[in-house]
């Protein structure tokens, strides 16, 4: 069964790109996840704020294209980027007030 994810594109107010995903990344839809950067401009915001699962599928998505992202993550995933070695490639940090609360689209 495949699980929940909602993929949205947008810009900041600068202009910056940005994709937001919504719900688990995980083995299942990780397909449509790197589909959804390889859409994207060179350089990207990836929001994963609202992320609430992510696994080792997902985490090899954001190593591939880790040298052209920014993740922005909430309490639960920071940790597991730090752990996984994703922060020492990307820069990651915590909810970004220029980021939309609405989905952006």
């Amino acid at each position: 069964m495949t699980t929940p994810l909602t993929l949205t594109s947008g810009h900041r107010p600068d202009g910056t790109p940005v994709l937001k995903a919504v719900g688990e990344i995980d083995m299942s839809n990780t397909d449509a996840f790197a589909a959804a950067l390889g859409t994207m401009p060179d350089r990207v915001v990836v929001d994963l704020t609202d992320v609430e699962y992510l696994d080792s599928a997902g985490l090899s998505v954001l190593f591939a294209q880790a040298h052209r992202l920014e993740l922005v993550a909430g309490a639960l995933l920071v940790p597991v980027l730090t752990f996984s070695g994703l922060a020492d490639l990307t820069v990651v940090h915590g909810p970004d007030p220029d980021l939309p609360d609405a989905p952006i689209g």
